[in-house]
């Protein structure tokens, strides 16, 4: 990959099966990554999605971690990590959206906007990360379009703006028009592209014309107005319409894309702005992702590219502890497949081997100033448990994959005051059985669970707890810094404390987003 191109690093983000994983791959194929795009239904058809690389991911089709992949298109270099769309998503999922300087929102057009969606979108709107959405399924019956452009305008509360127009859908879709240029993107069964003038298309028929020539007028007379400005702000969203999985209208979405994503921003270290143009080398650690390589049992250690020039042999200074180290080891991903790298630049992600020495929020400098990026942010999980070893003679199996697993985020761990009962937290079902099988396949350590009701963790930011607040709706536990936090039983359980002990000030992970 050459450095003189420019980058856009982005994320997609979607409910599941709105076709995220499908869109990644014709992006992948139109930028010359993979050869055909596979399907994506993992289980039916014996494919698996690129991205897709974890065994339990295979099994399931659905993605679990995120990956890391590159293609280029049009002399632009194009850095896509692909998160998990599955509701019961974790925290990986949030710190990558920490590394993208875009996002990219998927939206089933027969299902509008779904609360996975709803949830990555409000992390994206919090860190200012400018978003194209691309409606997918087009050649399906779905919403009408104006009906799914003021459900992003209400839900979301964000303007749109559509680039090309549907015209019909379903079983009577003719095409997509593009506005800026007055064409028409001809839909045909043999998913062959082909685009014509307006002026010059002999494939509509008069009503067709017509619905959507009052289309057009109305988005004219009605419609926001499109600046540059309002999408990097985040305010405004450029919308798209298309197929996937018929590849139809996603050529015209990367064709927009290289145009309208942001180019890699200034980031804020320690209360300073760093140009991505700085002469000095910065980045910071946004994943650590253990066994990669199960033959190996490696770890790699994701680094976001902010500013400077990465060479491979380059001394640089760890933030956190002020040590200075040599980077030997760094690669370039394709979702599971990496090749060395030499050199990046703002923008890049490279992974970095890693024998213990990284954290997930780690800055690296090329040079004496000690600079560190803002922290990562933390969230609150939603379901609990106890875990213990079945086996005890496994107790060193045990401890290390629980140090890796919570380092990469995979979940979040707890520790009861007196005991030190292991207590695990995750934002959702899907998590534990990632946890459980990643144990006993990686680690060959069999695990169980004992379940808890807590549904809420708060963060204990002033005052001291007692015993006498606590009872079976509540329970203390500590962090892995050792800060206290009480799991509560639910929101009622939550407000009823709140105002019984106003003394004490409780938060959520929530903050350090802001």
């Amino acid at each position: 990959m050459s450095n003189e191109q420019p980058r856009r690093t982005f994320a997609i983000i979607s409910h599941p099966d709105a076709g995220k994983t499908t869109l990644t791959e014709k992006l992948l194929y139109l930028g010359g990554g993979i050869r055909s795009a596979g399907t994506v239904k993992g289980k039916k058809s014996g494919k698996f999605a690129t991205s897709d690389w974890m065994e339990i991911e295979k099994q399931r089709g659905i993605s679990v971690t995120s990956s890391v992949m590159q293609l280029i298109y049009k002399d632009v270099q194009i850095n896509i990590l692909d998160t998990p769309g599955h509701e019961d998503f974790s925290e990986d999922t949030y710190r990558t959206l920490t590394a993208v300087d875009t996002a990219v929102m998927v939206i089933d057009s027969v299902k509008g906007i779904e609360a996975q969606t709803l949830k990555l979108f409000k992390v994206c709107s919090m860190r200012g990360i400018p978003i194209l959405t691309f409606i997918n399924k087009l050649d399906r019956e779905g919403k009408e379009p104006l009906e799914l452009l003021a459900e992003i305008e209400d839900v979301l509360e964000m303007e749109t703006y559509p680039m090309n127009w549907p015209i019909g859908m379903g079983k009577t879709l003719r095409g997509i028009y593009s506005i800026p240029d007055k064409k028409i993107e001809v839909y045909n069964e043999s998913h062959e592209r082909e685009i014509v003038p307006y002026e010059k298309q002999q494939v509509l028929q008069s009503f067709e014309k017509e619905k959507l020539e009052e289309d057009i007028m109305l988005l004219e007379e009605a419609g926001n107005e499109f600046t540059e400005e309002k999408v990097q702000n985040g305010q405004l969203t450029p919308v798209f319409f298309g197929s996937a999985l018929s590849s139809f209208g996603v050529q015209s979405f990367l064709d927009n894309f290289v145009q309208l994503a942001a180019e890699p921003m200034p980031r804020k270290a320690s209360g300073e702005w760093v140009s991505p143009n700085s002469n000095t080398f910065t980045g910071f650690i946004f994943k650590i992702q253990a066994n990669m390589n199960p033959n190996h049992r490696d770890r790699i250690a994701f680094l976001r590219i902010c500013s400077g020039k990465f060479e491979r042999g380059m001394e640089v200074m760890l933030s956190r502890t002020g040590k200075k180290m040599r980077l030997s080891q760094s690669h370039s991903f394709f979702a599971s497949e990496r090749e060395n790298v030499d050199t990046a630049m703002p923008g890049d992600i490279i992974g970095l081997y890693d024998s213990g020495v990284f954290q997930v929020g780690d800055t690296l400098v090329n040079g004496n100033e000690m600079l560190s990026y803002e922290e990562m942010p933390q969230f609150p999980p939603e379901k609990f448990a106890k875990i213990m070893a079945k086996n005890a003679l496994k107790h060193k199996q045990y401890h290390k994959g629980i140090s890796q697993l919570v380092q990469e985020g995979t979940i979040q761990l707890y520790k009861t005051p007196y005991f030190e009962d292991f207590i695990i937290g995750a934002v959702g079902e899907l998590q534990f059985q990632v946890f459980e099988y990643r144990m006993k396949n990686e680690y060959n350590t069999d695990i169980e669970f004992q379940h808890f009701s807590y549904e809420l963790a708060r963060w204990v930011t002033k005052g001291e707890v007692t015993d006498k607040m606590l009872d079976n709706r509540k329970m203390l536990v500590n962090d892995q810094q050792g800060r206290p936090v009480i799991l509560f039983e639910n929101e009622f359980t939550l407000r009823f404390f709140q105002d019984k002990y106003p003394e004490l000030e409780l938060s959520t992970g929530w903050e350090l987003l802001k």
